[in-house]
């Protein structure tokens, strides 16, 4: 892409690119930086299907609370003949027995355990009988092991995000297209109940024209982030510490990009971003007496602006060190109608205009859009996802159904790397964005363009 659409670029933005520290000028800088905004991908991997895998046989890596409900969602999987959990891998031996102790439960057998040091996990990857890698490690590990499983044969699915520079993020989209392997991010608020059901009635025309749409994550994690044990070796909050943007921004903007038709039709063009002071979080770690984490960097909430090639708009927010309730927003605005969640509320506009006092439809109205619009997956699923609800609400258990039926049917994954790269790559570009005093910066087109193809989302086809 032209160098010019970007930011004059400084050795303080180079990190943002995946790039050393150790830079020690501006022309320096944009000599390493420019072969990444210059970077084109082939769009290759769009639509990719692989050869159908009857038995999809899986190997974890990453056995700590992610690792532990993603194997639950399995069971179903395994009894029906569809997937085997055959390895499984973490630095901890106690949470690779804790797995096989479910899998001895549920199912009277055990996986091979890799533990013990830092590269025992490539072991379990050089195998010639796993068809599937799921990532379940911390962010800086997701990258290098999607790579790795890639380029030894495997299909990857991630853990959010997949990359989190902008060189990891071009890693990944030329080597998917080079080896022809799907590397899907495992973004389960795309599977949840809600965002279907929106999702639908877009499909459906019930919104008409998109025009805006408002996402986030926010979650008070403060407990989770001092806690010594909850993340290995705190290794969550060490993020905190030393950048300042939006760290996780593919819960809200997953679902809004599928709505959005982003990939297929409409691509991001540039972001805004900008963060508030950091107060609670160093306040609840001086509290606690804490007193290595007295100084953080990451502003308590951080507000990013998307605007699309075609003109609509996206408010994302990132806030996980404020005492508030739960939310990711998940509004959407159309010409026809107007979502928000949490709780969900539904606007349909009358063909007469009002003058003002508009409401949202009433519970027996909103309920007819709930039945009339439900996804036809979560109807056929309903015992399974009753049954595996630990999954956040069965959201988890969908996504690695529909993971695991595209590849027994050699079908397109519901989200391929475009968008698993795309939707990450915001993280570094507000990091970039609120370094520069909230300056606009240009969003690079990671499918060759390939997003012009206005192309139905390939989103849960033959369910």
């Amino acid at each position: 892409m032209n160098r010019k659409d970007f930011l004059s670029l400084s050795t303080k933005a180079a990190i943002f690119f995946g790039l050393s520290t150790a830079i020690s000028c501006k022309d320096e800088a944009e000599k390493k930086i420019a072969p990444i905004l210059n970077k084109t991908a082939k769009g290759t991997a769009f639509g990719l299907t692989a050869p159908k895998i009857d038995k999809v046989n899986v190997g974890i890596i990453g056995c700590g609370n992610r690792g532990q409900t993603l194997i639950q969602m399995f069971d179903w999987l395994i009894k029906n003949n569809n997937a085997d959990i055959v390895a499984i891998s973490d630095l901890n031996k106690e949470k690779t027995a804790k797995l096989n102790e479910h899998l001895q439960k549920k199912h009277n057998r055990n996986a091979q355990e890799y533990y013990g040091n830092a590269d025992e996990w490539k072991k379990l990857v050089d195998r010639d009988d796993i068809d599937l890698l799921i990532i379940a490690t911390p962010w800086e590990m997701h990258t290098p092991m999607a790579l790795y499983g890639m380029e030894k044969g495997k299909h990857v699915a991630c853990e959010v995000p997949v990359a989190y520079t902008m060189d990891d993020c071009w890693k990944l989209v030329e080597t998917a297209e080079r080896t022809q392997k799907h590397c899907m991010m495992m973004e389960n608020c795309c599977f949840n109940n809600e965002e279907l059901w929106v999702l639908n009635m877009v499909n459906q025309g019930v919104f008409g024209d998109l025009t805006h749409a408002e996402g986030a994550y926010i979650h008070d994690l403060r407990k989770h982030l001092l806690d010594e044990k909850y993340y290995e070796n705190q290794w969550r909050i060490k993020h905190h510490l030393n950048k300042d943007g939006n760290f996780y921004t593919t819960h809200g903007l997953g679902p809004i990009s599928q709505y959005m038709d982003i990939g297929r039709g409409d691509t991001y063009d540039h972001v805004v971003s900008m963060s508030s002071r950091e107060k609670s979080l160093s306040d609840a770690a001086k509290h606690a007496g804490i007193n290595k984490f007295s100084n953080v960097k990451c502003g308590d909430m951080n507000t990013t602006m998307i605007k699309t090639k075609l003109g609509k708009t996206i408010m994302l927010q990132f806030d996980v060190h404020t005492g508030r309730p739960y939310d990711r927003l998940n509004t959407l605005v159309g010409t026809k109608a107007v979502h928000e969640g949490y709780p969900s509320k539904l606007y349909i506009n009358e063909d007469e205009l009002a003058w003002w006092g508009h409401n949202w439809l009433e519970k027996e109205k909103y309920n007819e859009y709930r039945e009339k619009y439900n996804h036809p997956l979560w109807n056929k699923l309903k015992t399974q996802i009753s049954d595996n609800s630990v999954g956040h609400g069965g959201m988890d258990f969908v996504m690695i159904y529909r993971l695991i039926k595209c590849l027994n049917q050699g079908l397109p994954l519901d989200i391929n790397v475009y968008d698993s790269v795309l939707w990450s790559a915001i993280t570094p570009l507000s990091e970039l964005s609120v370094a520069q005093n909230s300056s606009s910066v240009k969003v690079p087109d990671f499918t060759g363009g390939t997003w012009k193809n206005k192309n139905t989302t390939e989103m849960l086809r033959n369910i």
